[in-house]
C-alpha cells in the first residue's frame, strides 16, 4: 500500500486524517511536536514521529528517517486572532514561521524524491478564511494566503513531474481544540478602539448557527487529494467552506 506523511497530528484534522488512512489501509506517518502513540489506534503501519517544522534540523531529521514518501500532508497550523495594527511582532513570527515557512520547508524536504521518482502528490490545509476579507484574523489569513500562492505556483512546477499539489480548505471548526489553541493570542479587548469589533467578531462566531467543518470532512478532502488524479487544485473540507468558495467564484 502507499504511504502517507501528516504534520500536525495531535489532535484536529491531523489526528482524524491520520484515523481515516489507517482505517483504509495505508501505511501512515503521523508527526507531532511531542510523539504520542495512544493517540491512534495501535497498527503495525503507523508510525509516530517528531516533528517541528519551525526547525530545520528537525525536519531534515524526520524526512530522512521516513524515507519513502507518496503522499505529504501539510497540516500543522497556528491561529491568532488580533487586529493586524495590535498583533505582537512574536506572533507574526509564529503564525508565518509554522503556516507558511514550515510548510515550505517540509515541501523543500520532500519534493526532491518525487521528483525523481516522477510520482507523488502534495497536499497543503489552508483555510477558507483566504477567500474574503475578514476583521481580526488579518495576519492569519496572510499566511494561509502565501501557502496558496505557493502551491498554485508549485502545481505548475511539479506538473510536468508527475507530482501533483492540491491545497484543502477548511471552514470553521468548533470540535478542533483550534480555536482555543489561538485564543492566548488574543489581542485588543482592553482597547477602546478594538474592544466593540473584538467583541462583535466574538459574538457573531459563537452566535452562527450556520454549517460548520467536521474534522471527518478534511480527512475526506484529504483522501480526495490523495486517490484522485482529477480532484482540483482547491479542494473545500466542509459545507460552510464549500459555500464560502462558491460565494468567491472558486
Amino acid at each position: 500500500m502507499p504511504n502517507i506523511l501528516i504534520t500536525g497530528c495531535s489532535s484536529g484534522f491531523g489526528l482524524e486524517t491520520a484515523k481515516l488512512f489507517l482505517e483504509r489501509g495505508w501505511d501512515v506517518m503521523a508527526t507531532m511536536r511531542t510523539p504520542a502513540r495512544d493517540l491512534l489506534p495501535a497498527s503495525d503501519r503507523l508510525q509516530v514521529l517528531a516533528l517541528d517544522v519551525t526547525n530545520p534540523e528537525s525536519v531534515a531529521q524526520l524526512v530522512e528517517t521516513a524515507g519513502h514518501i507518496d503522499v505529504l500532508v501539510n497540516n500543522a497550523g497556528l491561529g491568532a486572532p488580533s487586529p493586524v495594527e495590535l498583533t505582537a511582532s512574536q506572533t507574526v513570527q509564529a503564525l508565518f514561521q509554522t503556516n507558511t515557512i514550515g510548510t515550505l520547508a517540509m515541501i523543500q524536504a520532500v519534493a526532491p524524491q518525487m521528483r525523481h521518482r516522477r510520482a507523488g502528490v502534495i497536499i497543503n490545509v489552508t483555510s477558507s478564511v483566504t477567500v474574503k476579507p475578514l476583521p481580526i484574523i488579518g495576519v492569519y489569513r496572510a499566511s494561509k494566503a502565501a501557502v496558496n500562492a505557493f502551491s498554485e505556483s508549485l502545481a505548475m512546477e511539479m506538473e510536468p513531474f508527475g507530482v501533483r499539489v492540491h491545497i484543502v480548505l477548511p471552514g470553521r471548526s468548533p470540535q478542533t481544540s483550534f480555536g482555543a489553541n489561538a485564543r492566548p493570542h488574543l489581542r485588543g479587548m482592553d482597547d477602546a478602539d478594538y474592544a466593540p469589533l473584538l467583541q462583535q467578531f466574538i459574538k457573531n462566531v459563537q452566535d452562527d448557527k450556520g454549517p460548520v467543518t467536521q474534522a471527518r470532512d478534511v480527512a475526506e478532502a484529504i483522501w480526495q487529494a490523495a486517490n484522485d488524479p482529477s480532484a482540483p487544485l482547491r479542494i473545500a473540507a466542509g459545507e460552510d467552506a464549500a459555500l464560502w468558495m462558491a460565494e468567491a467564484g472558486l
